[in-house]
């Protein structure tokens, strides 16, 4: 009976899978295999019928019917091509779960059955099929030669073949691999001439590499711009889709990396052959294309890899030359000027700047296509490409007194101010265009730049300048007029004068404007609009200086004297005073009773809590009448009041003030802490460290002077003044040496202090301190001083270590053997004593060092110098005898690593234990140094 194990044999069928890069089609199931061919059965099988059971079952189903097809050509050549494929299948399958050799070992079943199969059916009708398995087989079991053998079969015996496309690509992979270009170019121009899709691009991008690689540079072009030409093309409707940057960035990151790689082996290509020139004739032969700019950018980039600036400003240059008014031409244009710059060619950068405003400024046909919003790229570099023009003549016309700088500067701020009218920078640039007209000697036209700017923009930074520097342009003018036109003039430049005292009252000279006005306007003979001008000047606040007072005080009347009332007592004693300027005894009592009166107004502002106020009265004492007898007392309180009101730079300024001026006052004692209190509140934390040190040094109490000293350290560390720091540290250990844990803390930050300035002697020094210290720290010990001690212990040991890495066992080797091995004792005991703190970061890294000391002396015993005198069978021996003698060290040495990454099922996982492992990879590969396994070579390259 073997109709029923048939029909589950075929229904096996189902389980063929397709090569991962060729597909069987529909071929296999157009061939419905039935019982007809078979002599003693009637029953048609439906092969494509999936079965549930294992595909190991169907293998061994298809090697039973093979046994029972007896002498049936067509059912015996199927059979043996399904069990073929099954079995390559299985070595597939095998191959992911195993490894390498297991996988030979299954395909090599598959290619034996292949090859029976075209041996004994020669005239099969699937033998393009078997072929296109076979070389498949071939590639599985690492033998590319017989793979290619088998492809060139395949596509020279079948050309119909539907593989025939994969099969010429198949073969130009392993011949590009084999670095035979010239074939692998034939075999990918093969694919190419089929207008098979699939592997058209792939064909594009290697073919172009194996021209690249036979120097065929010119050649290589076409491949590689076809490529481009396929990925970058517009894919739809629309402006956006036709733009070559966003057809990238809508790419998938492999496809963009294959457009980056062969945008530069074109910019390689094009370097090869004539540069830009030869880049400008391909286009011109072969069409432009919407991401030329892009060729062009990436050359010129090339160039400056190699710090070939004008080459790569040429090749820039380039596309602005092929194509002045396309989008990306300006930005070219600007890399150019970038070249030069890194080149350091000044002149150049010069005329490149002046060569990109005079093709892209505001008038040009760029402008005409596009507008400042759609190319705000293009917009900045034209302004600062205008600025930078009219800066650079501008700086020589005044370094030169160059009349043509000057005129230049003022063009190119013209230029500038003509297309960017509305500009943020305008205003300054109209600034800058006056100043050149005032340098020149244009004050007239200076004049009309100067006020536009004050007066025409929204206020900024330079209107106020402006609008005074107007009013020195009119007066050189009017120096050089005649009188009657003078007159016109002078009368035009009082009212700029009074236009900008109005507009801009805060300026340092709106009041000496004004006064200047009441005086033209006296001497003019408008003595009713003077005298107004005159009022308004003395209604000012802040009041004018005393000069312009004075001036202004001529025409008004004195004031009045009371004593009750202290606002007006100030400003009657100081009315008294401007009239006893040559009375100086009467000037000292009123001098007394004026700083009296203000002294009270402090106080009142006080109690009504306006401290701020009563600062500023306090302060007045001292300004008004600076020889009183209550200024020092003034000056106290408003530091006070400034403390209070949290201003601390001002309270820092009074109170310093106060200790020069009286270090002998009953107050100066609290000076030092109310000033620490002002310069730490204020940021400024070395001179209140300075303050905290005056108060450890003083008569405070233990605990007061103790806290004040450990807070100057710190403060000096946050100042970065680490000597002092280190300085006051040393001190507090030195005063305060208990408790321990804050002793300790201290040497803790002496260390990482001694690290960051480099002395290293004073690191030692701290760090046997802070052993000594935890050594004896007796009941106070804390897991802290431990940590530390154990950190500085590990620390202590490396100079040992350095010690034995240092000695080189050279001949005699006894004599330097032994030299090696007394330092690594010395280094096995103090990593011994750090490991004996029992602190898990200690541990872990203590044991990787002394793992790495046995480690040394084995490699270093294996790396010794040799007798010169041995024969060759003396000098096997002898190295018989080295390796006798380092083994046991090696074994040592991974034995602790070992210990130490068995540390990880503890959960501890720090920088040593990852070390160990590493050096366990190094002396037990076989075990600790395993690798992934990868992907089959056919899947991979999907």
């Amino acid at each position: 009976m073997i109709a029923a194990p048939l029909i589950t044999v075929l229904a096996a069928t189902a389980l063929w899978p397709p090569w991962p890069f060729g597909r069987d089609d529909d071929r296999d199931r157009a061939d419905v295999m039935t019982v007809e061919d078979l002599p003693s059965q009637n029953v048609v099988i439906d092969t494509d019928a999936p079965i549930s059971d294992s595909q190991i079952k169907a293998i061994e189903s298809y090697q039973l019917f093979i046994e029972l097809a007896g002498d049936d050509p067509v059912l015996h050549a199927e059979a043996m091509r399904r069990l073929a494929d099954l079995q390559l299948e299985a070595g597939e399958l095998e191959q992911l779960q195993r490894n390498l050799e297991a996988v030979a070992g299954q395909s090599s079943d598959a290619v034996d059955l292949y090859e029976a199969l075209l041996r004994t059916y020669p005239n099969y009708a699937k033998n393009d099929l078997v072929l296109y398995q076979l070389a498949r087989a071939y590639e599985l079991n690492g033998d590319p030669d017989r793979a290619l053998e088998t492809l060139d079969r395949l596509v020279a015996d079948y050309p119909e073949t539907p593989h025939y496309a994969e099969a010429h690509f198949r073969r130009g992979e392993i011949l590009f691999v084999q670095r035979r270009y010239d074939e692998a170019d034939r075999a990918y121009a093969a694919v190419l001439a089929s207008n098979e899709a699939q592997f058209r691009e792939q064909s594009l991008y290697k073919r172009g590499w194996a021209l690249f690689k036979q120097l065929r540079h010119e050649e290589s072009l076409e491949p590689f711009f076809g490529l481009l030409d396929r990925k970058l093309a517009a894919k739809g409707a629309g402006a956006s889709s036709n733009d070559p940057g966003q057809i990238y960035s809508a790419l998938g990151r492999a496809d963009q990396e294959l457009v980056n790689d062969t945008f530069r082996v074109l910019s390689i290509n094009f370097s090869y052959i004539d540069g830009p020139r030869s880049v400008t004739d391909y286009f011109n032969q072969n069409g432009l294309r919407a991401y030329a700019y892009v060729v062009y950018s990436n050359l010129g980039d090339l160039y400056l890899e190699k710090e070939r600036f004008q080459d790569a400003a040429a090749a820039y240059h380039a596309f602005a030359e092929l194509d002045a008014y396309h989008a990306q031409a300006p930005l070219l244009q600007a890399q150019v000027i970038d070249a030069y710059e890194q080149g350091g060619f000044g002149d150049l950068v010069l005329d490149a700047k002046r060569a990109f405003v005079e093709r892209y400024g505001a008038n040009s046909l760029y402008w005409e296509r596009y507008s400042y919003e759609d190319q705000p790229e293009v917009t900045a570099h034209l302004k600062s490409n205008l600025m930078d023009l009219a800066a650079y003549y501008h700086a020589d016309a005044q370094a030169r007194r160059n009349s043509e700088s000057y005129r230049l500067a003022g063009r190119w701020y013209r230029s500038f101010l003509a297309a960017f009218p509305d500009d943020a920078d305008s205003a300054h640039t109209n600034f800058l265009l006056a100043e050149v007209l005032f340098e020149s000697g244009d004050h007239r036209s200076a004049v009309v730049e100067y006020e536009r700017t004050a007066y025409d923009y929204p206020v900024h930074a330079e209107s106020a300048e402006a609008a005074y520097a107007a009013l020195v342009a009119y007066e050189f003018v009017a120096e050089s007029l005649e009188a009657a036109a003078a007159e016109l003039w002078r009368r035009q430049q009082i009212d700029s004068a009074l236009r900008f005292a109005s507009a801009y009252p805060h300026h340092g000279e709106a009041d000496a404007a004004m006064t200047d006005a009441a005086e033209k306007l006296f001497a003019l003979n408008e003595l009713v609009r003077a005298r107004d001008v005159a009022r308004e000047l003395l209604q000012r606040e802040p009041a004018p200086e005393i000069t312009l007072r004075w001036t202004a005080w001529t025409i008004v009347a004195h004031a009045e004297f009371e004593l009750e009332n202290y606002a007006m007592a100030e400003s009657a004693y100081l009315e008294v005073m401007s009239l006893l300027a040559a009375d100086p005894e009467q000037r000292a009592e009123v001098a007394e009773r004026i700083a009296a009166s203000i002294y009270k107004q402090g106080e009142q502002a006080r109690l009504e809590g306006d401290l701020a106020a009563a600062v500023a009265h306090f302060l007045r004492v001292a300004a008004v009448t600076p020889g009183s007898a209550i200024v020092a007392t003034a000056r106290y309180d408003a530091a006070a009041d400034l403390l209070a009101l949290e201003d601390w730079p001002r309270a820092v300024e009074v109170l310093e003030a106060f200790r020069r001026d009286y270090p002998e006052h009953e107050y100066s004692a609290d000076v030092s802490a109310k000033l620490a209190v002002a310069y730490l509140s204020s940021g400024n934390a070395i001179l209140a460290a300075a303050e905290f040190e005056r108060i450890a040094d003083g008569q405070d109490s233990d605990e007061i002077r103790k806290t004040a000293l450990w807070q100057a350290a710190e403060l000096y560390g946050e100042g970065g003044q680490l000597e002092r720091a280190a300085a006051t540290l040393a001190r507090y250990v030195d005063r305060y040496p208990r408790p321990v844990p804050i002793a300790v803390e201290a040497m803790q930050q002496l260390v990482e202090i001694a690290a960051q300035t480099g002395d290293y002697p004073a690191r030692t020094r701290w760090y046997e301190a802070i052993v000594t210290a935890d050594g004896q720290a007796g009941q106070e010990r804390t897991d802290r001083t431990r940590y530390l001690a154990a950190h500085a212990a590990l620390e202590l040991a490396m100079p040992a270590r350095d010690a034995f890495a240092a000695v080189r066992l050279v001949i005699p080797l006894q004599d330097s053997l032994a030299q090696k091995k007394e330092r690594m004792e010395a280094a096995l005991a103090a990593f011994g004593r750090a490991v004996d703190y029992g602190v898990a970061d200690v541990v872990t890294a203590a044991t990787y060092e002394i793992a790495e000391l046995y480690h040394g002396l084995s490699r270093d015993l294996f790396d010794s110098e040799r007798p010169s005198d041995l024969s060759a069978l003396e000098l096997d021996q002898y190295e018989i005898l080295l390796e006798e003698q380092a083994y046991p060290f090696e074994e040592q040495a991974i034995d602790l690593h070992e210990r130490n990454a068995a540390r990880m099922a503890e959960g501890l996982y720090d920088d040593a234990v990852r070390k160990s492992l590493a050096a366990l990879a190094e002396l037990l590969p076989a075990r600790y140094a395993k690798t992934e396994l990868g992907e089959p070579y056919v899947a991979a390259i999907y």
